[in-house]
């Protein structure tokens, strides 16, 4: 059994959220090693050596080409029999923003019906990029076991829209229950611009593999992993942990029963 679950959170050039999701998952009593992808394609650092793997957010090589795009395709072409092993063995990874572009665009997400590129993440409608907080449905994974039905977490991105590849790939996102974060209002209902910051279909947020162990989201659970980062805390009382927190701690409580 592993005490403390080993994470590798990547980074490389414009990555600027890896030191809030090496804190998230420490307060949660795991070793996490932050880790350019140069250090991996080198071989100095080894994949199969941690049980998750964290791609934070930021505007990795400025976003050329598209979001996330450029590291997909190194992630994909360089390291992509590595990362098929290490999501056979049974292990985790979470891609939140940049990392869920990534996910996606390297085609590790949705991972339904084969392999392929069958979604994507674009331009906001809105035009513009979108920094707020908002509330969020959660479904049911291994990443969200327990956690109460709505959450309120900050998104910051210009490339959030999620569009699935066509009408199949959405029914199959249903059926295999692989809708994991869906953008509401307070009260839990379907919502539109601003609470959708992006014009997401069905106002996806996040979504799982069909394992649910791969894990992608556009809103930021790494920035609201204390109750002082509510943006309303002084008003509406001190919560003891931020509602991202309890992510991160699955995640680890995950590898500790299953390692």
């Amino acid at each position: 059994m592993v005490k403390s679950p080993r994470v590798i959170v990547l980074r490389t050039g414009g990555t600027n959220c890896d030191t809030e999701t090496a804190e998230a998952f420490a307060m949660c009593g795991a070793l996490v090693d932050p880790v350019h992808i140069n250090e991996l394609s080198s071989r100095k650092k080894f994949l199969e050596d941690y049980q998750i793997l964290a791609i934070p957010g930021g505007f990795t090589y400025g976003d050329d080409i598209a979001s996330g795009k450029i590291l997909a395709n190194e992630i994909k072409y360089r390291l992509g029999e590595e990362l098929k092993d290490f999501i056979s063995r049974g292990k985790l990874i979470i891609g939140i923003c940049n990392g869920f572009q990534v996910l996606v665009k390297a085609g590790i997400l949705p991972g339904i019906s084969g392999d392929g590129i069958k979604s994507s993440l674009s331009f906001n409608d809105s035009g513009k990029f979108e920094d707020r907080w908002v509330y969020l449905r959660a479904s049911k994974c291994v990443w969200t076991k327990g956690i109460k039905r709505v959450i309120y977490l900050p998104v910051a991105h210009g490339e959030g829209k999620f569009i699935p590849g066509d009408k199949e790939v959405l029914s199959k996102l249903k059926k295999n229950k692989q809708i994991i974060f869906q953008y509401v209002d307070e009260k839990g209902r379907p919502t539109e611009y601003p609470g959708n910051p992006n014009g997401s279909v069905e106002g996806i947020a996040g979504i799982c593999d069909p394992t649910g162990r791969v894990l992608g989201l556009m809103p930021h659970p790494e920035r609201h992993i204390l109750g002082t980062q509510h943006p309303r805390w002084t008003r509406e009382g001190l919560k003891k942990t931020g509602d991202g927190l309890e992510i991160f701690k699955n995640g680890v409580e995950y590898i500790k029963q299953k390692f």
